[in-house]
């Protein structure tokens, strides 16, 4: 299988080291820090080890796999795109949480990670009450040409396993793309760039 056209370069590829912490579910980091959708929240908190092997037996177990989960969350607003998407075996029912970007709005779906369905309600945020670089990131999401979905495919693709999540991340000034996989026994982070800017029209 070849790469996809159109993306200009992987920026890095790299092992995570295990244990790893619950993940956290965040927009649009807003600072040049690193921070994968599924390396913790910074906190110092750690989940256990059995926690952890719970959570990734769960997400191998799963019948949706991520790419699915974020089509059917999109597939709800005509127009939108995922700004963020984890799996989360830590409740009751294994979900992929689906942060959609639609018009002026966040929009949080979960969709069961076994049948697809959306279950509990829909959370929208007007993006008027993000912070100044939450709502610079999402607009430059809107011009980048290409979306989640896609590098979440790129990303499967060059570390040869199933993306658990993915959402931006911002380093060095630019809006890039974090797919956290699973390939055998490891966790791979892999930092995409998007291609570039769509066109004005």
């Amino acid at each position: 299988m070849r790469m996809p056209r159109g993306w200009r370069h992987l920026l890095a590829v790299m092992i995570l080291a295990l244990p790893l912490p619950a993940p956290a579910y965040a927009i649009a980091p807003s600072t040049d820090e690193r921070a994968s959708p599924y390396t913790g929240n910074g906190d110092g908190a750690e989940a256990s080890q059995p926690a952890i092997n719970r959570e990734l037996e769960l997400f191998r177990g799963s019948t949706i796999s991520l790419s699915q989960a974020m089509a059917i969350a999109e597939a709800l607003h005509a127009g939108s795109t995922t700004a963020d998407v984890s799996f989360d075996g830590a409740s009751d029912l294994p979900v992929y949480r689906v942060k959609i970007l639609h018009n002026d709005r966040i929009w949080q779906h979960a969709v069961d990670a076994a049948t697809g369905r959306i279950v509990g309600g829909a959370a929208a945020l007007p993006l008027t009450e993000l912070d100044a670089d939450d709502r610079n990131n999402l607009a430059a999401l809107r011009a980048v040409r290409h979306r989640l979905p896609e590098a979440v495919r790129v990303a499967e693709h060059a570390a040869s396993g199933k993306a658990i999540s993915g959402g931006l991340i911002r380093e060095r000034g630019r809006l890039n793309f974090a797919i956290v996989v699973i390939s055998g026994s490891e966790l791979k982070e892999v930092i995409l760039e998007p291609p570039g800017r769509r066109p004005a029209k």
